[in-house]
């Protein structure tokens, strides 16, 4: 049974604004929270080079190609990092990908979805990135150090990204009538689930409250979506574009832009796998995992050759 004071001193120093490091005590809740988030953050990173990894030898140009070379390289490196970040609380990362690969552990619902046009790449960029950029930007600023510096570098690249995306978007939009409809066509397919993959309304969450109370989590997911679309909507308008929503509209007592209905069943039928391509996402990760295996098993008998020969010496 976890002791009272140790829980009071623990909840006090969050309360205070300090950092929780790996050899603190912590309760067994907040370590379980914890994993579970960091872990599915890190799913998504990895699942989410793939939609952008199809467009790889298909971009439009060079100078298109080495950003988005650039961009998925990236988010390899988010993986790593916040698995890395994850093991600090005494778990395995073969553990979390195997929880990955059987379909156990979740990620972000968004990746679910078809890179159909180039476009998409653009959309990715600007929603996709933008939203997560809004979501971890608040991350950084939580109770539990390594989480935190992890995504201080991960929100400067992400931002890198956005930035791309949007200009995809913006030259597309400047184009040819064909290419702005192929802008307008990849906003139409990806607003509504950029706008879902910031999570359940707040009614609907059951880890919100404990994750806020514990600084695991520093803002409801209903108002990071505002402040989302906020930011979102003149952008759209400034390069021409049309939110797929007939709903939309400035409030001025708020200030704040309301928007229609979201459609939270389908939300859901994605996170239970009946997405677009929850099978092809799940398939290729299975795939890459046991090509690489030769590489992992030759990496070990590699570090165990050092270690013995450091031995003898």
């Amino acid at each position: 049974m976890e002791d009272a004071k140790q829980l009071e001193a623990f909840e006090a120093k969050i309360a205070s604004g300090q950092k929780i490091e790996p050899k603190d005590w912590m309760p067994e809740a907040y370590r379980k929270q914890l994993v579970r988030m960091m872990s599915q953050h890190a799913h998504s990173e990895i699942v989410g080079m793939l939609p952008e990894g199809n467009w790889i030898t298909r971009a439009p140009n060079l100078r298109r190609k080495a950003i988005l070379l650039a961009k998925v390289q990236d988010e390899a490196g988010h993986g790593l990092y916040l698995y890395s970040a994850t093991e600090t609380l005494g778990v395995d990362r073969a553990e979390l990908l195997a929880q990955l690969h059987t379909g156990k552990a979740k990620y972000s619902s968004i990746f679910n979805y078809p890179t159909l046009t180039w476009a998409d790449i653009g959309a990715i960029g600007w929603l996709v990135d933008g939203a997560a950029i809004m979501n971890q930007t608040a991350l950084a600023r939580g109770s539990y150090g390594p989480y935190c510096r992890a995504m201080i570098r991960i929100c400067k690249e992400e931002s890198f990204h956005n930035r791309q995306g949007y200009e995809i978007m913006m030259s597309l939009a400047q184009g040819t009538p064909e290419q702005k409809a192929l802008a307008q066509d990849a906003l139409n397919r990806w607003w509504w689930p950029a706008i879902m993959m910031l999570g359940p309304s707040d009614d609907q969450s059951p880890n919100s409250d404990q994750l806020m109370r514990w600084k695991v989590k520093m803002e409801s997911n209903d108002a990071i979506r505002q402040r989302f679309i906020d930011r979102t909507v003149p952008q759209a308008d400034f390069i021409g574009l049309t939110i797929p929503d007939k709903d939309m509209k400035f409030d001025e007592k708020t200030g704040h832009y309301t928007h229609g209905p979201i459609n939270w069943d389908e939300f859901f039928d994605v996170i239970k796998g009946n997405g677009p391509c929850n099978a092809k996402r799940l398939k290729a990760r299975v795939d890459a995992d046991k090509k690489g295996a030769w590489v992992r098993e030759a990496a070990s008998a590699y570090a165990a050759k050092q270690a013995k020969e450091k031995q003898v010496a």
